[in-house]
């Protein structure tokens, strides 16, 4: 199959990079497969296994994809009906222009909130992360996550750790002063913040964590820091919103709206660092991912819709509730 793949932002990732690194692993495993790639992302993006198409945000996309391309893939939201076989995956919680019946959502729970029931899971290729050690002695929780953005609750993190007998909290995503969404400071000792880091300072804070806290107040679309996390052996505490009860089953994690329960539970809770990272090296692999996508893609190219009525138009919710 031919398969064009679009995208607003450069490839390779250098730093977190979330869903830069969903599409790569994607490629990677679409490529694998004999699949011939093309790409069409910003300046300065390079990727051995596909051909690079600078995208002109003058033109028409249609413009720009070679004819032999068979199925168009957005990883971007589009403002006017596309004329060839496509389909759009939609990573956020916004959809402002509905021009398909070609959608695909994140995970189950994404999909019912826009009213249609097409998804396929997010999967990363664990092959581009460092190998983890699973057992090493683990100290600190960590947080992983724009902490600058207020729905995603790095306070609330910061409330859990503290009300854990000696609990520290490293903030992978953040800084201990934050200006972009008014002044916050955090005095904490037991808070420590990373900033922006890579994949080989991300794998030596999470392989020695006892588990990411992450009580998002919004509905997380599907939360690789989810897996991420697991992948390094870290359980999760998190709260029950959007895609995480899909993704956070009791052998893994815990999933409370109140920092006293999650507190309370990871004290006395006890995870198998192992059994965390076996659970989503299958269930959440781009290899996993790209069999969901190609049977998306061969339902397209026969003359079928994904969804049997177009979803609805959303926005960003408010802040969900949080004790």
């Amino acid at each position: 199959m031919n398969i064009a793949l679009v995208i607003d932002s450069q490839l390779p990732a250098l730093l977190y990079g979330g869903t830069e690194r969903v599409v790569w692993g994607l490629m990677r495993a679409l490529k694998a497969r004999g699949h011939k790639l093309w790409l069409l992302a910003p300046k300065g993006t390079a990727c051995p296994f596909a051909e690079v198409i600078v995208r002109d945000e003058q033109l028409p996309i249609e413009a720009q994809v070679p004819k032999e391309v068979d199925l168009v893939h957005f990883h971007v939201p589009i403002a006017r009906p596309y004329p060839q076989p496509h389909v759009i995956t939609i990573h956020g919680n916004s959809l402002a222009t509905v021009v398909s019946n070609n959608y695909i959502f994140v995970s189950k729970q994404h999909a019912a909130r826009f009213g249609v029931d097409s998804y396929v899971w997010n999967g990363l290729n664990w092959d581009d992360y460092p190998t983890p050690s699973l057992t090493q002695p683990r100290s600190h929780y960590h947080f992983l996550g724009k902490a600058a953005w207020r729905l995603k609750n790095l306070k609330g993190a910061i409330d859990t750790v503290h009300a854990i007998p000696n609990g520290h909290l490293d903030v992978l995503g953040g800084h201990r002063l934050n200006l972009k969404m008014g002044f916050r400071f955090t005095l904490s000792p037991r808070v420590h913040f990373y900033g922006m880091v890579g994949n080989d300072k991300k794998a030596q804070v999470m392989q020695r964590s006892k588990g990411l806290v992450f009580p998002v107040r919004w509905h997380e679309p599907f939360g690789l820091a989810v897996i991420e996390s697991l992948y390094y052996g870290a359980p999760v505490f998190a709260t029950p919103y959007g895609s995480l009860p899909e993704l956070v089953q009791s052998e893994v994690g815990f999933l409370s709206d109140n920092h006293h329960t999650l507190a309370t539970h990871i004290q006395h809770a006890h995870y198998e660092p192992k059994l965390c990272h076996d659970y989503v090296t299958d269930l959440f692999s781009a290899e996993r991912m790209a069999t969901d996508y190609l049977a998306k893609y061969e339902q397209v190219l026969s003359g079928h819709n994904l969804c049997a009525q177009p979803p609805h138009a959303s926005t960003l919710e408010s802040a969900l509730p949080w004790a």
